[in-house]
Parts: C-alpha cells; structure tokens; sequence
C-alpha cells in the first residue's frame, strides 16, 4: 500500500476498504514476512492486548524484535507503532461497545464482576487471565467444530498426534486420555527416526491432530502437509486464528492464551483436551465405563 505524508489510524479502511484493522490485516497477510506474520498473528487474536502494550511488549509476546513491530506498521501505512495502536484501540472500543449492546438487548450475559480488586498482585493477575482465557474460548469455538473433532477421533483407525516443545506435555496429555479409552493413538513430540516413521505410516483411516502455540513448529506442519496429501482428516488446536497448522486443517480448534505472564497461558487448552476426550468418552459412556472403573479414575 502506498504510504501517504501524513498517515492517519483510519489509513487502512481508507486504502483497503476495510472496515476494521483486523480485517485489514488478515486481508494481506500473505504478503507479510514471516516475522511479520508472528507480529499480525498476535494482533488478530489478542486486539484487546495490543490496544494498550507498547511495542516492545507487543514484539516479547510475538517472538520478535520492536524493530520488526514498527516496520510491520510501516508495511500497513502507518507512520509507526503508536498510530497502529490508535486504530487498535478504536476497533476495540467499538468492540467493547458493541457487546454492551448485546447486553442490553439480551443477546448475551452482562459481564461479571472481576475476580479481585484492581489492585491485583501479579498471581492474581495471572489467575484472572486464566480465567477469562476459558471464558474466551468458550464463547468463541463453534459447536459444529468441537462435534466434528470429537467425530473424527471416534471413528479414526489410528490418532497421530503432533505436538513439541511445549506443546509436547498436552500431545502427550491427549493420546493418554485417548489410551484409557482404548483408542489407538501415538505421538509425534520431536523429530526423531521413531516419531519420523510414525509420520511414514500416516494414511486415510489416520486422523492427524497438530497442536501449536504461535509459530507452529516445522515438524508439526510438516505433519498436517503429509496428512493432506494423503487424505488423512485433520484437526488443528491453535492460539493463532492465522497459523499455517490452522490452514492447513479441516477441523480447527481455536483457544485463548492470552497471559501477563513470560509464558503463554495454556489453561484453556488443557480443558479443552479434556472436554475432546469426555465428548469421545459420552459417545458410548456405557462401553467405555467399566474400562473407566478399572482404572480407578473416577
């Protein structure tokens, strides 16, 4: 886009004929770097956040340098990060607005009163993070995707589940709680030669599900590319509405992990893993109990 001498927040409504930043953004993401793409990513999903961090808060949530975020507003025709935010700001507001009026209509619940004081300590706004990152993710996944995962884990012959680093601990969690029930379900947690002939054996009766948190790791696309390939169903759990896992798939999971903390929070994944493997579980409550009680779980 070409940049004026005296670009405005409203440059990329005025230049792309779209309504909000956001909009905007996922219009050309394509055409970003791959840094940049770590930098609109975030901004798509944590607008609230990016409405008031500085840039390098923003850059420390999105894996890359404040020089990058600055440059990523400059590509979008702003003069810097500053008039970026005001259009952050605005589209929140009128978010925020928006949802106001929904209540007072009766589309949706008024908001509850926070969980402390404003006067929070950093644990508790941690723990109030968590707490709204739940409530977000639960507002926002759609019935139809959650029904078609659970799906497509019950009818599967074989789960491959893909998920490292972090991600690693809640692949590792799923296919356990896959295992009680007695599906068949492996992991792909690093690029080792088991875990790549695991990745070999991957064909249309194998359901690949990858996990990510940001950037997806390149073992983990790699995964959803082969799976495609060879028509293999696919579900992506993501934090990045815009992550190339996410495309990729034909199911996608979306979670909130928005956190103050150094790390990202992962609470709304973890009770998404165990509400998947409950909707597999009530599928036929009735076969898999007695193997439930054997356990001693319950």
């Amino acid at each position: 886009m070409k940049r004026t001498g005296s670009p405005t927040a409203q440059a990329p409504h005025e230049a792309s004929g779209h309504q909000t930043l956001s909009a905007y953004i996922r219009a050309r993401f394509d055409d970003f770097s791959r840094s940049q793409k770590d930098v609109a990513q975030y901004i798509v999903d944590h607008l609230d956040e990016v409405a008031f961090q500085t840039a390098e808060e923003l850059a420390r949530r999105a894996n890359t340098s404040s020089s990058t975020v600055v440059r990523f507003s400059q590509a979008l025709g702003f003069e810097g990060f500053p008039e970026l935010q005001t259009s952050a700001r605005e589209e929140f507001r009128r978010r925020v607005a928006a949802g106001a009026k929904n209540g007072l209509n009766g589309n949706s619940t008024a908001s509850a009163a926070p969980l402390f004081s404003l006067d929070q300590s950093e644990f508790e706004t941690a723990v109030a993070a968590d707490h709204v990152n739940v409530e977000e993710t639960a507002r926002r996944i759609s019935r139809r995707d959650v029904e078609a995962a659970i799906d497509a884990i019950s009818q599967a012959r074989r789960v491959l589940i893909a998920g490292t680093d972090q991600m690693a601990f809640f692949a590792s969690y799923l296919r356990h709680l896959l295992m009680l029930l007695d599906l068949q379900a492996e992991l792909v947690a690093s690029p080792s030669q088991e875990a790549l002939s695991r990745l070999g054996r991957i064909d249309s009766e194998t359901l690949v599900i990858g996990l990510s948190a940001g950037r997806p790791h390149p073992l983990v696309v790699r995964a959803m590319k082969l799976a495609r390939h060879r028509k293999a169903r696919t579900v992506a759990i993501t934090d990045a509405t815009l992550s190339e896992v996410a495309k990729l798939a034909q199911t996608r999971l979306y979670y909130s992990s928005n956190s103050p903390a150094y790390v990202r929070s992962h609470t709304a994944l973890l009770s998404m893993i165990q509400a998947l493997a409950y909707g597999v579980y009530s599928r036929d409550a009735e076969q898999y109990a007695d193997r439930i009680k054997a356990f001693r779980l319950k």
